[in-house]
């Protein structure tokens, strides 16, 4: 094939040799990244007499049956329970601290560069080292260190910079006719938050929603040196790692990873109704 006098080599319906290498390497970056979750997911239903390797010995759901017993090492359950209900709540202020930060800095303030560049900060600092200072100041202040105080902070600083990426990357694209609209109708501030802001935002909302739930659930690093006496699930699965190694762990990864898949699963479907309602709306 010849481009501008230059002659390139074509494979199979005139595509470049360079579209095989690609694809090849974009298949081999997934094998890498989900070969292991396959290999995990396969081994959780290892037969009673198997181990954490192959080859299988039969099959059976003996390991998830295991998670449930009473008496084990780590109470899975329970710190799956005090995930889900942390990882909630920093949703919902994620969200609204978010939204509320997005919509202010669509008007230049003195001093925006640099609250933005502190907002984001904590993205470059090491995640132990403002775990270990969160830490240092709730010892400073004499309080003790617990689930939804330090643990909350310290995740927030870790979903935080990550929803005001995407929430600013949303209200720059939001077409501000449609306010200036409302308020040729009547519409009072909050009428106009209420009915025409929000509900347009509201797909990339929800996408911020299911972000910081997914990363506050699976957060260690920040969390290990200000969760108090209660652990959340990541640390349970580290202290039953460090103390037995069973297909249990694999068990417990699958669940794990099954509620992230869920998550995302149900926030892409709901986006996917929000668009199609917007688009069944328009006028034709």
């Amino acid at each position: 094939m010849m481009v501008g006098g230059q002659s390139y080599q074509t494979v199979g319906r005139g595509r470049p040799w360079t579209f095989y290498a690609l694809a090849a390497l974009f298949g081999l970056f997934l094998l890498f990244l989900y070969g292991p979750m396959l290999v995990i997911y396969i081994l959780s239903f290892q037969g009673p007499d198997g181990g954490v390797t192959f080859p299988m010995v039969g099959t059976s759901l003996v390991w998830f049956e295991d998670i449930l017993k009473p008496g084990q090492m780590a109470n899975i359950p329970v710190s799956f329970g005090r995930s889900i209900a942390l990882a909630s709540i920093v949703s919902l202020l994620t969200v609204a601290i978010s939204v509320a930060a997005g919509l202010a800095f669509r008007r230049r303030f003195p001093g925006s560069g640099v609250v933005f560049y502190l907002a984001v900060a904590s993205l470059v600092m090491p995640s132990l080292l403002v775990g270990f200072g969160i830490g240092l100041g709730f010892r400073a202040l004499d309080t003790k260190p617990s689930l939804f105080t330090s643990a909350l902070g310290a995740q927030l600083t870790w979903t935080l910079p990550f929803g005001l990426f995407a929430m600013f990357a949303v209200v720059n694209r939001f077409n501000r006719a449609y306010e200036e609209a409302a308020n040729d109708l009547g519409a009072t501030a909050w009428q106009r938050l209420r009915h025409v802001t929000l509900p347009i935002l509201l797909p990339g909302i929800i996408g911020v929603a299911m972000g910081a739930f997914t990363l506050s659930y699976d957060e260690y690093a920040r969390t290990t040196l200000v969760i108090g006496e209660r652990n959340t699930l990541p640390l349970e699965i580290y202290a039953l790692i460090s103390s037995a190694t069973s297909p249990t762990l694999f068990a417990i990864g699958t669940i794990t990873t099954g509620v992230s898949f869920l998550v995302i699963g149900l926030t892409l479907w709901r986006i996917l109704r929000l668009q199609r309602r917007r688009a069944g709306a328009m006028p034709s």
